[in-house]
């Protein structure tokens, strides 16, 4: 294993989980575009794509139970690397009660090619799918998708309705920078599913 990636950090009372620098998206606000890493920790920029082995190895050197959650989390899409996720979650299921969370983009089924919304059964506690805007054109706007004649926002909601029927808790997020408006188009978004929203601040890291 190359000592020098960072496959695991610590946010708060958190251990999140860099398992992947893979995504689709290019968000006009992601914290990629602001410097290496996150909230204080070292690089992110991955010198390989590491394997499961690799994750758990890392996880093996750290004491899950002191942790309030883990969370996959990183400079990529975690669905990107969707084996990966579910094998490295079985083994945390296997050493920790802590609840596990997976912060994504919900293009799961499009990056896999296939309705992924079961397998996430027993996988995570919690789902945090980036709303990002209210609409298809201000959400392809803002996260500039590679998808091509593909209306990824519909895709978006249409897993986070699916999903929920597999996970516990799944909320959508929206980034404060988007302004008042937006924020209250994007409740009524989130209501229609029947999916809490949760307003996070924009940090410049």
């Amino acid at each position: 294993m190359n000592k020098s990636m960072t496959l695991s950090y610590e946010v708060g009372k958190g251990l999140y989980l860099n398992i992947t620098n893979k995504c689709p998206c290019n968000c006009t606000f992601c914290i990629r575009n602001n410097g290496d890493g996150a909230y204080g920790s070292d690089p992110l920029w991955l010198e390989h794509q590491p394997t499961a082995a690799e994750v758990i190895e890392n996880l093996k050197q750290r004491e899950l139970d002191k942790y309030d959650e883990i969370v996959f989390c990183g400079y990529g899409e975690p669905t990107c690397e969707l084996e990966i996720l579910k094998e490295v979650a079985k083994y945390i299921r296997s050493v920790t009660k802590k609840p596990i969370r997976i912060n994504t983009n919900g293009l799961s089924d499009l990056i896999n090619k296939r309705n992924t919304a079961p397998e996430f059964e027993g996988v995570a506690d919690t789902i945090s799918i980036s709303l990002n805007a209210s609409d298809a054109d201000a959400y392809d706007k803002v996260t500039r998708p590679s998808f091509k004649g593909v209306n990824c926002f519909e895709e978006m909601l249409g897993f986070a309705s699916r999903v929920k029927e597999y996970v516990p808790n799944v909320v959508f997020t929206v980034v404060d920078i988007i302004g008042e408006e937006e924020i209250k188009k994007s409740q009524a978004i989130a209501d229609s599913v029947g999916i809490k929203l949760r307003v996070r601040e924009y940090i410049e890291d």
